[in-house]
């Protein structure tokens, strides 16, 4: 038994053997993202063809103000065409740490620097079409150090909330963005427990 067991959590079920690669074609890629299309072999001998998308690790950050207000961005996102709040988030650049990226991402996007970063679980967003992997942070005691620092395609707005009106927001299903619900998730459930 080991300590996740004995502390009361179950493990993840074991590792099935993975499926063998016939053949791998690449069918787009960009700075952004790129498709694969590989043909697997089943264990009953079949064929199968999966289409795998692929793109950089990503980081959300839950930036937490020093008298325990929450800051978050209301994004413009182009595919859907809506603006919705989310906390900050973006992808880990080539060579970039996970915990670098966080607080990178926290200063172009609202402006304020983090004193301290605490991890919270991570998830893959899609993963039965991608390996993309989500880290999730909290940023305590944020300081307001300078204006966002935004890309031309970032259209946002930073403000600042009490914790029960982003717990309202998270409750009525205000936060569309998985990364930002998942995060704020995370982030109350380990306040709960060091009440």
């Amino acid at each position: 038994m080991n300590g996740r067991e004995r502390d009361g959590v179950p493990e993840n079920p074991p590792a099935y053997t993975g499926f063998p690669v016939q053949s791998s074609q690449r069918i787009y890629d960009s700075h952004w993202c790129g498709l694969r299309r590989d043909i697997v072999t089943l264990p009953n001998g079949a064929a199968q063809e999966y289409h795998v998308f692929e793109v950089p690790d990503a980081v959300a950050v839950v930036p937490v103000t020093r008298d325990g207000r929450i800051v978050l961005v209301g994004q413009y996102r182009y595919p859907h065409g809506k603006t919705h709040w989310e906390v900050p988030a973006g992808r880990i650049a080539d060579g970039e740490s996970p915990a670098d990226a966080a607080l990178r991402e926290a200063r172009e996007e609202t402006g304020h620097r983090v004193t301290r970063l605490v991890p919270l679980p991570g998830f893959y967003p899609t993963n039965g079409i991608s390996a993309h992997y989500a880290h999730l942070f909290v940023g305590i005691d944020c300081d307001e150090v300078s204006a966002p620092n935004l890309d031309a395609s970032e259209h946002l707005t930073v403000r600042t909330f009490d914790v029960p009106d982003v717990e309202r927001m998270l409750d009525h299903g205000r936060f569309e963005d998985g990364f930002s619900a998942i995060a704020l998730m995370y982030y109350f459930r380990s306040l709960a427990r060091r009440s």
